[in-house]
């Protein structure tokens, strides 16, 4: 062992104690880590840095950005309308969006897949009002099982098909994959589902689960349009969807009279305004799936005009505010300030008239829609006092259909090979900033930095490992540890071993040094290296003990509140149940 090799391992060791240990943020860890190996000259100084500029590490941005431009779109609004229900029992979620995650990461990069649902979870937990973090691993983890279900589903699989191809002569067609990948996804998906959920730590995500708790409710009015399917419709019909939105609606205000009582039954007409109670977010998504107005022709000529840069803040009103004792149309809030006052928090308190006419009195929370860049005096004109930015985005949700349509043909034109997807992906974002889907200011405020970083340092670490021999050694190790043994049992330890460098390194790589040992290890022992390049080709894809073995569990990360040490608790005896079914499979499917 040369002294390089020394130095890495001990490295890798040590950064590996203090991510778990967990006293010092994943990315401090990672860039010192970095930082030291170059000092000791085991990583180039040309090199330090190259991780920064690695596909991996720009597409873990990229998807961000992109996940961020379908929420905005409403993307995100029409399939959790469609599919997803907050009324579902934890394991039944779980399970439902691992099924939709695993099928469509078969057919597409399983990191578009997760970029795609990844906003629902997220939704539907805010709705069901519980951790995120609860659901969100178990949908990375099903999105990676997904992957190895067809040949365009992860880079292991294109590498392992490529390689066969270079050594003995033919590729693995799309679906040679199936059927041991379609036995270890369905055993892991039913594991994660029925009990792997359950081995989360609950408090990880509790920090995440900001927002997602009580949140408090205004007293808004949106008005139903010309063209609105609801027209003529009794106003009981919209109780359904106002529910699943968590909106309570009040009432409605017609003619400038506000019904209660008797407006369940009262058919509605264009122009009818609904009372309504709810949170920011909820009263957007309400609007969004029931396609309705803001409350007159001036707010709604807002959001034509701005509503690629429209956000909503809470400010709370002061007794030397301007609206103190006056109201929103009587200081000119529209036609000053283009902005509109969407809802009022009055503690509780019952308010009798139209918002844009009832008098403002200290102590009032005002939800107030304002183009983004001018936010901050709009806040000084008024002259309260913001509450916290919470990041409340006005759903852009005309632009839906183009929002899905460019994911959609970045995503098949990075599956069928005609683009790479960095590229794909970086296309999807210029196109969203092009057409208002994300606006410009906000670009790069949809990215986890430290996730970054974290990407960014060990990637270079993860080259040195390899480039001084180390990755070398342990394959020449498992050479000589499994001479004489049954085929079994090789398979059984080619697969323990590649998942283990799998979680360090990321899978591509360790694919790419696996393989070729796996094809020599069959030839050694004079039968069909088939079997082990499948062992390789799965056990590459079932990196889910740490955070850093697939970019899936990467982009989880920050969202779910998660620590490098929670990984392991449901990645461990999922990594054993992938094991214990795939070796019979792969003995069944494919004869040694």
């Amino acid at each position: 062992m040369t002294l390089n090799q020394i130095i890495l391992f001990s490295l890798f060791g040590l950064v590996f104690v203090m991510l778990i240990w967990g006293r010092l943020r994943y990315d401090i860890v990672a860039f010192s880590a970095l930082l030291v190996a170059v000092v000791l000259g085991v990583v180039p100084s040309s090199e330090a840095f190259a991780g920064f500029g690695h596909p991996a590490t720009l597409v873990v941005a990229l998807v961000l950005v992109v996940s961020a431009g379908l929420v905005r779109s409403g993307a995100v609004f029409l399939i959790t309308r469609t599919l997803i229900n907050a009324s579902r029992s934890l394991g039944s979620h779980i399970a439902l969006m691992g099924f939709v995650g695993g099928v469509l990461s078969a057919f597409m990069n399983n990191v578009a897949a997760l970029a795609l649902l990844m906003p629902v979870d997220i939704q539907t937990a805010r709705k069901a009002k519980r951790a995120v973090g609860l659901s969100l691993m178990p949908l990375s983890f099903a999105t990676i099982l997904g992957g190895m279900v067809t040949l365009i589903g992860t880079p292991p699989n294109i590498i392992i098909a490529a390689i066969r191809e270079q050594e003995l002569g033919e590729p693995f067609k799309m679906f040679d994959f199936a059927p041991v990948g379609g036995v270890a996804a369905l055993a892991g998906l039913l594991f994660v589902s029925l009990v792997g959920w359950r081995l989360i730590p609950q408090r990880d995500a509790k920090a995440k689960s900001e927002g997602f708790g009580d949140i408090g409710q205004f007293i808004a009015e949106l008005t139903v349009p010309e063209e609105s399917k609801y027209i003529d419709q009794r106003l009981q019909s919209l109780y359904e969807t106002a529910e699943k939105n968590d909106v309570a609606i009040l009432g409605l205000l017609r003619d400038g009279k506000k019904r209660y009582g008797t407006a369940a039954t009262t058919e509605l007409k264009a122009g009818d305004a609904l009372i309504l109670k709810a949170a920011p977010e909820a009263l957007d998504e309400f609007r969004t799936a029931v396609q309705l107005d803001f409350s007159d022709a001036t707010r709604q000529d807002i959001l034509t005009t701005d509503s690629d840069g429209l956000t909503m803040l809470e400010c709370v009103v002061s007794d030397t505010a301007r609206v103190n004792g006056s109201s929103a149309q009587a200081v000119g809030l529209a036609w000053r300030q283009r902005s509109v006052l969407m809802g009022i928090s009055r503690q509780g308190k019952q308010i009798t008239k139209q918002l844009r006419k009832t008098i403002l009195r200290p102590g009032d929370i005002l939800l107030i829609l304002v183009p983004q860049e001018t936010a901050d005096d709009v806040i000084n004109w008024l002259g309260c006092l913001p509450l916290a930015d919470r990041g409340l985005q006005v759903t852009a949700d005309h632009k839906v259909w183009l929002a899905i349509g460019l994911f959609v043909v970045a995503v098949f034109a990075a599956s069928v090979g005609l683009i790479y997807l960095p590229i794909a992906l970086g296309f999807v974002v210029i196109a969203y900033i092009l057409t208002g889907i994300i606006p410009l200011h906000q670009l790069y405020s949809h990215i986890e930095w430290p996730v970054v970083v974290l990407l960014g340092s060990m990637i270079p670490l993860g080259a040195a490992l390899q480039s001084s021999g180390g990755t070398e050694l342990i394959a020449g190790a498992l050479v000589d540890l499994t001479q004489g043994m049954a085929p079994w049992t090789i398979l059984t330890i080619l697969m323990v071993a590649t998942m283990t460098l799998s979680d360090v390194l990321n899978n591509t790589a360790t694919t790419i040094i696996a393989a070729p040992i796996s094809i020599q290890m069959a030839q050694s022992l004079g039968v069909n290296p088939d079997p082990f390049l499948m062992a390789v080709a799965i056990s590459a894809s079932a990196a889910f003990l740490t955070p850093i073995g697939h970019k899936n569990n990467t982009l989880i990360l920050g969202p779910g509140g998660y620590s490098f040490g929670d990984y392991w608790r449901l990645g461990l005896p999922l990594e054993i149940l992938i094991v214990t079914v795939s070796i019979p499979a792969i003995l069944v499917v494919w004869p040694l």
